[in-house]
């Protein structure tokens, strides 16, 4: 079955430009050019991940976001962001987009990045409810912000609980230092500073604490990998 990808952007040079080249990928391609239209479709098209820009008339990407994960909607999202939009690009992680790609972009990056979305779906990323992530013996409470493993909670600061979240939403997948360092952080890792080492081991230091196995691996040279071996 093709997978369907909708493309909410007011711009039409981008939209036509996608359209092209995810139907040449052997997607199904809708287009909206703005928010509301956006919403609207959603319901008819259900697709399977939506590539959403941020700044549009009307209704912007932000309010996407919000009213499609308020609604209970799962589907991944890929947004759009201006180059110089660091805070817009954290504010759409935190309102629960799943990935971003800054402007302008080449096409053959998008399409790797949709693909990547679409396996994280088909995996089910680790989510087992609406307001939970569980991976093996660690459960993680969106809502109360709490974690348990083992049956013991674990004492996580809010930088701490952010780096787990995006962890756990991205089981068994190698992530990069500068993709944590951007998206906890919101800023590109310079690889001078060893804040997000200092980080890792405090997590690991607290999610081990009561005799759990090491869950969050280092992959030299390459970046940090949530898995069980």
């Amino acid at each position: 079955m093709r997978s369907v990808i909708l493309v909410i952007d007011d711009d039409e040079k981008i939209t036509s430009m996608l359209r092209r080249g995810l139907a040449f990928e052997g997607y199904d391609v809708y287009t909206a050019q703005n928010g509301s239209e956006g919403l609207s479709m959603v319901m008819s098209a259900e697709p399977d991940v939506i590539i959403l820009d941020v700044m549009m008339p009307k209704v912007d990407g932000f309010e996407v976001i919000r009213r499609l994960r308020e609604g209970g909607s799962k589907v991944p999202v890929l947004m759009l962001t201006a180059k110089d939009e660091v805070e817009n690009r954290v504010k759409g992680l935190d309102l629960g987009a799943d990935d971003y790609l800054v402007k302008p972009f080449a096409l053959e990056e998008l399409l790797a990045r949709v693909r990547a979305l679409l396996r994280r779906k088909d995996q089910g990323g680790g989510e087992t409810s609406e307001h939970r992530l569980i991976f093996e013996d660690i459960i993680m409470d969106l809502d109360s912000r709490e974690v348990i493993r083992a049956g013991e909670r674990l004492e996580l600061t809010a930088k701490e609980f952010d780096l787990l979240h995006l962890f756990m939403q991205n089981p068994k997948r190698l992530l990069t230092r500068d993709l944590i360092m951007d998206k906890i952080w919101g800023y590109d890792y310079s690889g001078e500073s060893n804040v997000l080492e200092v980080y890792i081991a405090m997590l690991r230091q607290k999610t081990e604490e009561f005799g759990g196995k090491r869950v969050i691996q280092t992959i030299r040279g390459a970046g940090y990998i949530l898995r069980g071996d």
